[in-house]
């Protein structure tokens, strides 16, 4: 009897554990406590978070565009990310960052891309993309570390959906000005693990990307923290429910 107690108990505690675990990633995914709210649907938390990032060729002027808009899918709002500076996919023009720079953590984004083609883009440290550009499933496609990994974009819910990205991101270290270890990234895409521990090789898509874009060809990544940037390239791309918790992650890992 004890036993088969222990056994039941051992099962119950897995199952609990495996149900905790399922609620932390997806779409409507909640900021834990010691959390970060950085977008809560509201003007004045767009406002009071973020600004636009005056890159090379920033166009934009404050205050910041991007218009707060009614959530097509459920009560509440979210920001549009069409701002006039950027049409015709001018990225770089109009591009939000946060106010905060982060080093280690934990993030989550959800988006809605409206239409077929909807293009846009997160950026960890305002420096390594997660690709947001609905029907591409190439390495520069929907939900790929850009240029570095596979797109997982049949975990995509489609034009008209709300989308989720879980992500734990550990930024590159450095020894004397080199860098020693890469920049590491484990996300997830809906509630699905679509990439574990993937280095970071690189800044992709020049100096109008973001930080260290114009350094080496991209190749020259510096000691700097970045926000959490969110791109504008002239298309109707919702955001919604972002926040973020900051880490401290010792071990070359970010799988969770």
């Amino acid at each position: 009897m004890k036993t088969n107690f222990l056994f039941l108990l051992l099962i119950l505690s897995i199952g609990l554990f495996s149900a905790s675990c399922s609620q932390e990633v997806g779409v409507g995914e909640k900021a834990p406590s010691g959390a970060e709210v950085l977008f809560d649907g509201s003007r004045e938390s767009l406002d009071e978070n973020w600004t636009y990032w005056e890159g090379p060729r920033f166009a934009a002027e404050m205050p910041i565009k991007w218009k707060i808009v009614d959530d097509p899918v459920d009560v509440g709002s979210a920001m549009n990310s069409n701002d006039p500076a950027a049409a015709g996919g001018k990225y770089g023009s109009a591009d939000i960052v946060t106010k905060n720079k982060y080093t280690d953590f934990r993030l989550h984004v959800e988006f809605l891309i409206e239409h077929e083609g909807g293009n846009s883009g997160v950026y960890l440290q305002n420096r390594y993309e997660i690709q947001v550009l609905d029907g591409d499933s190439t390495k520069h496609g929907l939900g790929a570390v850009i240029n570095e990994t596979e797109s997982p974009y049949h975990l995509y819910n489609g034009p008209g959906e709300w989308n989720a990205y879980d992500i734990v991101f550990r930024a590159a270290r450095f020894e004397n000005g080199e860098r020693t270890e890469k920049a590491m990234v484990t996300l997830y895409f809906n509630g699905i693990k679509a990439h574990t521990n993937v280095s970071i090789n690189q800044v992709w898509g020049g100096p109008n990307s973001g930080i260290d874009g114009g350094n080496d060809g991209g190749k020259g990544i510096t000691d700097t923290p970045g926000g959490i940037k969110l791109q504008a390239e002239g298309h109707p791309v919702l955001y919604r429910n972002i926040w973020i918790r900051e880490l401290e992650l010792e071990d070359i890992d970010t799988d969770f």
